[in-house]
């Protein structure tokens, strides 16, 4: 086996590896090749791009793309909005391709550290990692990224219901009840093809009207990821954006990805006007009502250790870094 690198943009295309990801059992749609390049057309502007393929017996077994910003590489994908990242690999090519893959890197001149995040602590890539950089030499230390938490899901949403305890089960029935009643009822929406542009409008604005940092995340480029995301997507049914819809108002959204087996919830937002009712909160239920009944296995929070998060039953997944030096 062989690992190789290569700065050129065209081989998120040219050298696809989306089936690489699909037979890898650890990737997200966070690695795939699609993902990976709109990240770069759109915030990758102040790196150098370089991907690595492994090859062996004439076939790619293995792809990873990486970001050079100074002297420091990083699993491309930034720090704000690619939740995991990291190599992939079909069955039996993994270790092999970690080994080949430090191999490989010290042959690229410039850089003096590596800060490699997004690796969850449950993926067998983030001790095949540590070892194979140590064991070429490098020096390794592993530290905190963030934390995600995660629920698995049972099959039924009654079944959901039922292993929450107590407490948790009764305020999700309660909120939704209060919800329905004291408007008259709500709707679950959905965008379409048609609707995406003016819905993307919507959940910009909720967003923007946040308190705090959250108000100010969705800046003019931004923004453009975000449309360019559903815009690629959404047709192939992984970007769901969703709202809690009163009479005509869309007074909740949140942007979600359907891939794998797993609902990602990656982004939410709100009319304060409204938070006495708690209109994400409902919106989140049922988002997780909605992942049950399309056969999701999990509904993953994603990155960020935030309190509302355990309210429905996740429990906290860590996601580590690897900091390599030279």
């Amino acid at each position: 086996m062989r690992v190789t690198f290569s700065s050129d943009p065209l081989d998120f295309t040219r050298r696809d590896w989306t089936e690489i990801a699909r037979a890898d059992a650890t990737a997200t749609f966070f690695q795939t090749p699609r993902y990976l390049k709109l990240y770069w057309e759109e915030l990758g502007d102040q790196a150098e791009l370089l991907l690595g393929f492994a090859e062996e017996e004439g076939s790619t077994v293995g792809a990873v793309a990486f970001e050079r910003i100074g002297s420091t590489i990083r699993f491309l994908g930034g720090t704000e909005v690619t939740d995991y990242m990291g190599p992939v690999a079909v069955p039996g090519a993994e270790d092999g391709m970690a080994k080949e893959l430090f191999d490989a890197l010290h042959a690229v001149e410039g850089w003096a550290d590596a800060d490699l995040r997004g690796l969850p602590e449950d993926s067998p890539w983030l001790q095949r990692l540590h070892d194979a950089a140590a064991a070429s030499g490098l020096s390794v230390e592993v530290a905190e990224d963030s934390v995600a938490p995660f629920l698995p899901l049972p099959a039924t949403f009654d079944e959901y219901l039922a292993g929450l305890p107590g407490k948790l089960r009764h305020e999700i029935r309660r909120k939704a009840r209060r919800l329905m009643e004291e408007t008259g009822g709500y709707r679950l929406v959905h965008a379409t093809a048609a609707s995406l542009p003016e819905d993307l409008d919507c959940f910009v604005e909720l967003h923007r009207s946040s308190e705090g940092p959250k108000g100010k995340f969705m800046q003019p480029g931004m923004e453009i990821f975000f449309r360019r995301l559903g815009e690629e997507f959404l047709p192939d049914g992984v970007f769901r954006l969703a709202f809690v819809q009163i009479e005509d108002t869309k007074v909740a959204g949140a942007i979600g990805f359907s891939s794998g087996g797993v609902f990602s919830l990656y982004n939410s937002a709100y009319d304060r006007g409204w938070a006495r009712l708690a209109p994400g909160m409902v919106l989140v239920a049922d988002l997780i009502a909605e992942a049950i009944s399309g056969g999701c296995r999990a509904f993953d929070m994603l990155k960020g250790d935030l309190e509302y998060k355990y309210r429905f039953g996740a429990t906290p997944r860590r996601v580590k870094r690897l900091v390599l030096r030279r």
